[in-house]
This record gives C-alpha cells, sequence and structure tokens, in this order.
C-alpha cells in the first residue's frame, strides 16, 4: 500500500497505527523460536532471488527518477541494484540466519554468597525505526538484523528509493507470512511524505531506538528532532596513514582501494597522511594510482611541493566528506602528528595505519580514539557483513551501548536474571 499525502492527521495516524502494531509484533517476537526467525530470513532470501526481474523494474523507476532529479553518480551509484548487488542482498539474509540467535544468550553469571545464582542475559530493545536515504539494500539488511535480535522494526526509506524498497519489503513481508511470524514485524512506511520522518521522531511509546542513515543533512537534522535515543554518526571522515616503515605495495594497494572502490559509502578514505620520511618513495607513486583511477588530489603545502599535479587543500578540505573521486593530502612530521590530525578533523568512524613497525601499529590503534581502527587494511572494510556480522544496520561513532557496525547483539540489551532458594535480605 503507497499512501501519498501531506495532510498531518492523515500522518498521524498512519504513524500511530504502524506504532501500535509494531509494538504488539515486537512483544511476540521477544520470545519467538530461532527456527521461525531463520526460516522467515531465507524464506525472504528465496523469494528476492525469485523476484529479482520485479525488483530490477522498480528499480528502474527510481534510477530514471533519480537522473531527472539531477541526483549526481555517487547517488545514484548508491541507488543502482544489479543482479549481483541483488544476490548479495539475498545471501546478506542467509548470512544474518546463520548467526547465533543473540536473544537469552547469557553474558554473564555467578553466585553469591548467600546462594543467589545471578545471570545477566541478552533481550531485545524492542522497535527500532530505522531512517535511510538512497540505499535500497538497507531494506533488507535492516529488517533482517532487526527481526534475528527479536525486535519489531520501523523502516522509512528515501524517497528515491521508495519503488525498490517496496519490491524489497514485499519479499521480506513473504518471509514472514511463511514462518508464520506477525506480519507488523517489518514494516515499511508507505508514503514518502517527510512529515513522516517528524512524527516517528516523538513515538517514544512505541520506538525504542531510532537508526540514522544518510546525509549530514539528515542526520543533523534527526539529531536536534529526535526524542528518542539514537544509534548514528553524522559523517565518515576517514583517514590512511602511510606510516615511515610502510610497505610500498601495501600502501599504494590498499589507499587505492580504500579511496576508490567505492567514493559514496561513509568507510571511504577521504584524507591521506603520509610521515614526512615516506614523501620521497611513497607519495608520487600512490598519486600515480591515484590519479590514473580518475581522482583529484587537494593537499597542503609539503604535498603539493612533492607533485606538483596535487592541488591546494584549504581549510575545510580537511573535515570534507567528499563522497566522491576526491582525496586530501597532507604531510606530517611524525606518527603523533598524523594522530593528532586525525583527533582534531576526523569523525571517530574508521582509520588505518599503513606499516611493518609493529609498535608504531600498536600506538597508533591504541591511541586514535575511532569506532574502527586498522593496520594495513583498506578502510572500506568498515561493514557489518566484512566483521562477520551477516549485515549491519549501520555505524555508530556514539560511546554508548554500540559502537562501530551495528548488527544483532548490538540490537539487543540486557536484564538480570535472579534465582534464589528463598532468600530474604537481613
Amino acid at each position: 500500500m503507497t499512501i501519498a499525502t501531506t495532510d498531518k492527521a492523515d500522518i498521524d495516524l498512519l504513524m500511530e497505527g504502524i506504532g501500535a502494531a509494531a509494538k504488539a509484533a515486537a512483544a511476540q517476537l521477544a520470545t519467538a523460536p530461532t527456527a521461525a526467525k531463520n526460516a522467515a530470513l531465507t524464506a525472504a532470501a528465496r523469494r528476492i532471488r525469485e523476484d529479482r526481474a520485479a525488483i530490477m523494474a522498480a528499480n528502474a523507476k527510481d534510477i530514471a527518477a533519480g537522473k531527472q532529479k539531477g541526483l549526481s553518480a555517487t547517488l545514484l551509484d548508491r541507488l543502482m541494484l544489479n543482479d549481483a548487488r541483488i544476490e548479495a542482498m539475498a545471501k546478506g539474509l542467509e548470512d544474518v540466519a546463520a548467526l547465533p540467535d543473540p536473544v537469552g544468550s547469557v553474558m554473564a553469571e555467578w553466585d553469591r554468597p548467600n546462594g543467589l545464582r545471578i545471570a545477566r542475559v541478552r533481550t531485545p530493545l524492542g522497535v527500532i525505526g530505522v531512517i535511510y536515504e538512497s540505499r535500497p539494500n538497507v531494506t533488507a539488511d535492516a529488517g533482517a538484523l532487526c527481526l534475528k535480535a527479536g525486535n519489531a522494526a520501523i523502516l522509512r526509506g528515501g524517497s528515491e528509493s521508495f519503488h525498490s524498497s517496496a519490491a524489497i519489503m514485499d519479499c521480506l513481508a513473504a518471509g514472514l507470512a511463511e514462518a508464520g511470524l506477525p506480519a507488523a514485524a517489518i514494516q515499511l512506511v508507505p508514503t514518502a511524505d517527510r512529515a513522516a520522518v517528524g512524527v516517528m521522531l516523538t513515538m517514544t511509546d512505541t520506538i525504542d531506538v531510532i537508526v540514522p542513515r544518510g546525509g549530514r543533512s539528515l542526520i543533523e537534522r534527526i539529531t536536534a528532532e529526535s526524542r528518542i535515543p539514537l544509534f548514528k554518526h553524522l559523517e565518515g571522515i576517514c583517514h590512511t596513514y602511510i606510516d615511515r616503515a610502510a610497505d610500498l605495495g601495501k600502501a599504494r594497494k590498499v589507499t587505492l582501494n580504500a579511496k576508490m572502490r567505492r567514493t559514496g559509502i561513509c568507510g571511504a578514505t577521504e584524507t591521506l597522511l603520509v610521515h614526512r620520511d615516506a614523501v620521497a618513495t611513497h607519495l608520487k607513486p600512490i598519486a600515480d594510482d591515484l590519479i590514473a583511477a580518475g581522482c583529484e588530489l587537494r593537499g597542503d603545502a609539503r604535498a603539493r611541493a612533492a607533485d606538483p599535479r596535487i592541488g591546494p587543500a584549504t581549510e575545510e578540505d580537511w573535515s570534507t566528506e567528499y563522497l566522491d573521486a576526491i582525496l586530501s593530502v597532507a604531510v606530517v612530521d611524525d606518527i603523533d602528528a598524523a594522530i593528532a590530525h586525525i583527533a582534531r578533523y576526523g569523525s571517530e568512524h574508521t582509520e588505518s595505519i599503513i606499516t611493518e613497525d609493529a609498535a608504531a601499529a600498536e600506538r597508533f590503534l591504541a591511541r586514535v580514539n575511532s569506532a574502527i581502527v586498522m593496520h594495513n587494511a583498506s578502510t572500506q572494510f568498515a561493514d557489518g557483513g566484512e566483521f562477520g556480522m551477516g549485515a549491519e544496520i549501520g555505524i555508530s561513532t556514539g560511546k554508548l551501548h554500540a559502537r562501530g557496525p551495528v548488527g544483532v547483539e548490538q540490537l539487543t540489551t540486557f536484564k538480570y536474571v535472579v534465582r534464589g532458594t528463598g532468600q530474604v535480605r537481613p
């Protein structure tokens, strides 16, 4: 069902019904058997493969509308589905089904001197609202992760991916029905009216957590307006640091991938930092690779002096998430200067050091205060699927509850279960 309306009363009524249904579904999902949740996910994966043509046709409508709106090549790439991406969605559902069920798992347990047995046990969060923009695969990933963790999901996709998300939602709904789980376990808000987002952010009686995925303007709006706790990151200003002891082959391969594999994702490197002792040997070959791949380089005075193909960087460049084939380049005096640059300009998302010096690597990993820190690896591995989580609902740069890729475990909380034999407190 698709609803096109600008009437606030209609939107309020629509969201009230969605919220009530989600809350009722969450109560059932909290104790749903693992087998039923897994059956729903595998059935949905099968349906996605079977409905590939319908999903592609829906996506073609979104792509055509996006081109008409003048969406950038990066945004169109985020929006676009092809055979490989559809298969990846289906495989992601199966991967989540294969994960251990976190619900009911015992995180810790101990005995007290008075004979009480205490256990800390994972439980679902309840109802999770996910607000996202152009990537239609989030519909499958978010729905799957919420379901596996025993939560009901309210999904509000962007207008750019409206038809694609609806086609994917049909497959998730079919999986729920086949497994005998409540239809409201996963709901897609059936309107592109932006007023629905505003209402979601006030649904404190029914939604327990909001997960926003999108550009800066969306995240800023949600952060300012939400009355509900958030798992979020504002920007992915990620850094790759080439240390004085970096292997040239690794440095070239990792930097090219970290920037150019997919420029429009939050784990793409946006700033390259190069130790001053590695400039003469490493900067030009790395620049050769990036420029050949179509990347524009903007650098500080020392980077430009080493390679005249690098254009000037402004102060704003160091704190810009380009999401495009643009990379800022800075030369730093040592590893501590690299760490200081990251602390000043980064967004605490993902940073990587390229070095063969184990002590330097450990210093970087310990002192960089980002959600994900890496050694000799591309920042584009900042992804729940790559971490073995099956998929992710997003990356959190907050420090409370969830940090880094948000997978099934991060979508649970816990309670204490205390078993006694008649003890009373003196």
